[in-house]
C-alpha cells in the first residue's frame, strides 16, 4: 500500500525533497499519489509530526 498523510501534516516540506519519485504534492495538507508512492517509507521517516504512515 501507498504511504497516506494524515490530518496531523504540518505542511513543512521536509518530505517533497526526500520522495525519490516525486510522488508528494503541496496544499494546506500534503498528499501522496499512490499511483506512484513506491512504499519506500523516506518521507515518513523525515516527517517531524509522524504524520505519515502506511495507507490501509
Amino acid at each position: 500500500m501507498a504511504y497516506v498523510i494524515s490530518d496531523d501534516c504540518i505542511a513543512c516540506g521536509t518530505c517533497i525533497d526526500e520522495c525519490p519519485v516525486g510522488a508528494i504534492s503541496e496544499g494546506d495538507i500534503y498528499s501522496i499519489d499512490p499511483e506512484t508512492c513506491t512504499e519506500c517509507g523516506t518521507c515518513a521517516d523525515v516527517c517531524p509530526s509522524e504524520a505519515i504512515h502506511p495507507g490501509e
